[in-house]
């Protein structure tokens, strides 16, 4: 009974942040940006969820990484109000909420192609998996930095809600660290539940 309900609590959460985040966001051109990968990955998930079902894990771990796209995109990444009471508690110089999202940019993309390349039999040797999915992360956070920059460049105004830099000189090379960061951890926290996990497919 419990798995059986999963999907629909899982559809009925996502379905609940959206609508939430999209009730007078802070910038309603940041929310559609911040927001568009979230409604991206939700359409996805519903198609492979009856053409090639996933383990619970990654189900899980991609409604956890919408639900930060979806509160940055509401109050920007810059002004998430927890993350304002975290500055001031831990005497932090900026909202660090950004670096939250980067470090799930990592850690869930990574579970996601280590699925495939597992299931697809791409690699002989844990190692060069491991690798490669380390890259793989690394890649997609690195793309969305030139997505950044080309929102930047044609916005004709900074797309500074969106960049998100808060006037840190090094953010983008900062961001790439957090998510790589998070692609490591992935693999050395989650991958022995995740192997349990794939053997139940």
């Amino acid at each position: 009974m419990i798995n059986r309900l999963a999907p629909v609590a899982w559809v009925v959460v996502f379905l609940a942040v959206f609508f939430w985040s999209a009730i007078e966001p802070k910038d309603r051109a940041t929310w559609v940006l911040e927001v568009l990968p979230a409604a991206v990955g939700f359409g996805l998930v519903i198609w492979c969820f009856f053409r090639y079902p996933l383990t619970p894990l990654v189900y899980q771990l991609i409604l956890v990484h919408a639900i930060i796209l979806m509160v940055g995109g509401h109050y920007t990444y810059a002004e998430v109000p927890v993350f304002d009471w975290f500055r001031d508690w831990f005497g932090w110089e900026r909202n660090n909420y950004d670096k939250l999202g980067h470090l799930a940019q990592g850690f869930v993309p990574a579970i996601i192609a280590r699925e495939l390349v597992i299931r697809f039999g791409v690699f002989a040797r844990r190692g060069w998996r491991s690798f490669f999915i380390v890259c793989f992360a690394l890649a997609v956070s690195a793309f969305y930095e030139l997505i950044e920059w080309w929102v930047a460049l044609l916005s004709g105004e900074g797309a500074e809600a969106f960049l998100g830099t808060q006037g840190y000189v090094w953010d983008t090379q900062s961001d790439m660290a957090w998510a790589l960061s998070g692609a490591i951890l992935a693999l050395i926290l989650l991958g022995r539940v995740h192997d349990r996990q794939l053997q139940g497919l």
